[in-house]
């Protein structure tokens, strides 16, 4: 950043008392809240949070310094303000792709105009933009999620919303501004799909393998000499059994001989 476009000092100073008013007026709404999910608290919580954030954004541009506070991520959703018994729902959908592989796109494009005999005239399957028209027009949301790889295309972040309405929208009503509208405090549920997820899987499921890992050398060093002590004496065992039981058989099979002779 130049010196020109650096904060001032005083820019900076505004921001540490602006963080001290919202850590006051966060204080302040905790120890009047009427219950665990009180939207003053989670108001002053976010205000603090702003704040914050913005102060050790100019401290950094200012003094090259950082604070020692880590601001947290909304990992759940505002109190929950829509109607006890909805009469009609909303469904928001959002998930993100990465064009991975733009030939493999635009060849799948071309298959479906093959497919309606639109004929070579017709270009759009020779853009990335174009293509994405063609599939996105033929085949459902859904479809191009199950089939991602087939067209090129690498899964990102997903998230399903269902919110609460009064009553049902009238057809076309918001049809030009269909996010708008998409107010947290309303939602019902939400489901969300990343990849940080699969890394905290993965995290989790390495260090269960870890564990087993070093059980494992304790049972290779402690219990495999008593299984191999254990197996050699079972083997002398049955050596002994098997020669006690050949001596028999030698003296069973002399009895027989005796009694001819003496005949």
């Amino acid at each position: 950043m130049s010196d020109a476009a650096q904060p001032t000092a005083a820019e900076v100073r505004a921001a540490a008392e602006a963080v001290k008013t919202a850590l006051d007026r966060h204080l302040a709404a905790v120890e009047r809240r009427s219950g665990e999910e009180d939207p003053a608290v989670y108001d002053a919580f976010n205000e603090l949070a702003a704040a914050a954030e913005a102060y050790d954004e100019l401290l950094y541009d200012r003094y090259d310094e950082v604070t020692p506070f880590e601001i947290p991520g909304e990992d759940t959703l505002p109190p929950y303000t829509g109607p006890e018994e909805p009469s009609a729902l909303s469904v928001l959908i959002r998930r993100d792709y990465a064009v991975a592989e733009p030939q493999r796109l635009m060849a799948q494009a071309r298959r479906v105009e093959a497919a309606d005999g639109e004929g070579p005239g017709v270009e759009a399957s020779n853009t990335v933009h174009g293509a994405l028209g063609l599939l996105f027009g033929e085949f459902e949301p859904d479809e191009i999620a199950s089939r991602h790889k087939e067209f090129g295309l690498e899964e990102g972040d997903s998230t399903l919303w269902v919110t609460a309405a009064d009553e049902s929208a009238d057809p076309g009503e918001w049809l030009e501004a269909p996010f708008e509208e998409a107010d947290p405090e309303r939602v019902v549920c939400r489901f969300d799909v990343s990849a940080v997820f699969d890394e905290e899987l993965d995290d989790d499921i390495d260090d269960i393998d870890d564990a087993d890992d070093d059980d494992g050398d304790e049972d290779d060093d402690g219990d495999l000499p008593e299984l191999d002590e254990d197996l050699d004496t079972n083997l002398d065992t049955d050596s002994d059994t098997d020669t006690d039981e050949d001596e028999d058989d030698e003296d069973s099979a002399g009895e027989p001989a005796r009694l001819e002779a003496d005949r």
